[in-house]
């Protein structure tokens, strides 16, 4: 391979530091606006749905433009599209952070905040593209371990590093992004990465069915906890959404030159890696949601507490990601994703029988034993469903991958979410009646703690039984994401075929290099 042969071991480790630190904005401002969402709301006078889209509008956006970045990094150039993804995000970071005061803050923030999405949708697959063309196939498993470990750890760093930079202003958590744009800029000019691409006209048809479905099916998602499910707009939200994606497949099967090559999901491992993802995923982000509630309202943990509660998890993470990735190169993904799996599986099972003890030493080992489960599936997962595309579709296979990654994201935060309310609604009624309240009342009571639990900024002032309540909640929260992991393991089992995969050389029309911008 042309791409894999450049350089050695030195050059191809800088390109690998270049798209970690390229990507790492993109991990990193998926959890640190929430720590600042108080002061944020506070300062700017933002409505509660504001401050909501606020961190909404980049997830919605991400998740919409993936399947454009990476058909973007496959027909122009990765290292074009990561530098202009890069560019991108940092200037929506630097406007964010310079949102002025008055009626125009809450559309300001908003708007640049989905810019900023846009700029990682089109970064990540284009970065990760250049880490699977830099690598040859037996080394991919241990880089890429080394990628998803890193950025996805920095996942866990945003709550910490947000919570103290909060202390200062909430609008450095988004100047934090430049420095380290600069540094992801400057890494690329030295590595210079080289890898292959193939010019092909942009399919804006196919583009546009595919962002509006994914957003319309995603926005109701996300405004579940919103408006609720009884409300009809969630399900019109949701039905249009699946029905445009359901338009885009028939298009893209008819079209010379699609955004996607739907054909791909032929390929039995690509389909199953991706059925596995799109299952653990509806755990993997939603988790972090759950458990900083749970740090801050049960085990009365600050802002910056909850984020180190997080950051055990990914002790667990970063580590067993190097195990299966290297489990990868030397057998194939099966044996690493199952077992994964089934350690997730008993990781969640296990913290949900100790959470209502409301002790966190009680609690680390299973922590770091679920974190341990879904490092090790998902970097081999991740990098087999996109080994198992031609070198010309590494970035179209990781839009792919990534849009089911963030799809499943939103429906896992929808669906366990309202089982959260629904629990901690009922326990705590059945508390408020078993003293004394009656029941009318004990109802009305239990909805209202119930709806205003999500902007609490701690147990300080909570009744210890309502502590326990919400524990309670979370304990059932956790056990149906132990049950989903244990759906991934079977799929994963019976889905999966054991052994190495083949290389092989792309055939096909001559591509081009990307070898200057």
């Amino acid at each position: 391979m042309a791409a894999t042969a450049q350089g050695g071991g030195r050059s191809r480790n800088l390109v690998l530091a270049a798209m970690i630190f390229a990507v790492a904005m993109t991990f990193i401002d998926q959890t640190i606006v929430s720590i600042a969402v108080p002061q944020i709301q506070d300062e700017l006078s933002l409505s509660s749905t504001g401050v909501q889209w606020a961190v909404n509008a980049y997830l919605l956006t991400l998740a919409a433009f993936f399947a454009y970045g990476g058909r973007l990094a496959d027909t122009v150039g990765h290292r074009k599209v990561v530098v202009a993804g890069v560019l991108i995000f940092a200037a929506a970071s630097l406007l964010c952070g310079l949102t002025p005061k008055g009626g125009v803050a809450q559309t300001w923030i908003v708007v640049f905040r989905a810019v900023q999405g846009v700029g990682g949708a089109i970064m990540f697959p284009a970065a990760l593209g250049i880490v699977v063309q830099t690598f040859a196939l037996r080394e991919r498993g241990k880089a890429l371990a080394l990628f998803f470990g890193v950025a996805g750890g920095l996942t866990a760093v945003g709550p910490i590093l947000g919570g103290y930079l909060t202390e200062w202003t909430w609008r450095a958590i988004f100047w934090v992004n430049i420095p380290v744009a600069v540094i992801a800029l400057i890494l690329i000019a030295a590595s210079r990465p080289v890898t292959e691409h193939r010019p092909a006209p942009m399919d804006y048809r196919g583009l546009a069915l595919i962002v509006a479905g994914v957003a319309l099916s995603v926005f109701g998602f996300q405004q579940a906890q919103i408006w609720h499910w009884s409300n009809p707009a969630i399900a019109i939200c949701i039905a249009a959404g699946v029905v445009l994606l359901l338009v885009f497949h028939r298009v893209e099967t008819r079209t010379a030159s699609p955004l996607i090559q739907v054909r791909i999901f032929r390929d039995r491992a690509f389909l199953v890696e991706n059925l596995v993802l799109g299952i653990t995923m509806l755990v993997f982000v939603p988790f972090f949601f759950f458990a900083s509630e749970y740090a801050q309202i049960g085990l009365d943990k600050s802002a910056s507490g909850a984020g180190l509660y997080l950051l055990d998890f990914f002790i667990g993470f970063v580590i067993a990601s190097q195990i299966g990735g290297r489990m990868l190169d030397r057998g194939g993904a099966k044996r690493p994703v199952v077992l994964g799996c089934v350690l997730g599986a008993v990781g969640f099972y296990l913290l949900a029988g100790q959470v209502t003890d409301l002790d966190f030493g009680g609690q680390f080992w299973y922590i770091v034993l679920s974190g341990a489960g879904l490092g090790m599936m998902l970097t081999p997962a991740s990098t087999d469903a996109v080994n198992r595309a031609s070198r010309l579709s590494y970035g179209e296979a990781t839009g792919i991958t990534q849009t089911v990654r963030n799809y499943a994201a939103s429906l896992g935060l929808a669906v366990l979410g309202t089982i959260s309310v629904a629990r901690f609604q009922s326990e705590a009624e059945s508390s408020l009646i078993s003293r004394g309240v009656p029941a009318g009342k004990a109802s009305s009571q239990a909805h209202d703690i119930a709806q205003s639990h999500q902007t609490s900024s701690g147990a300080s002032g909570i009744p210890h039984f309502i502590r326990l309540d919400f524990a309670d909640a979370t304990r059932t929260v956790f056990s149906v994401m132990a049950g989903i992991m244990a759906v991934a393991a079977v799929v994963a089992q019976f889905g999966l075929r054991r052994g190495l995969q083949v290389e092989e050389e792309t055939q096909g029309a001559p591509a081009g290099t990307d070898p200057q911008l």
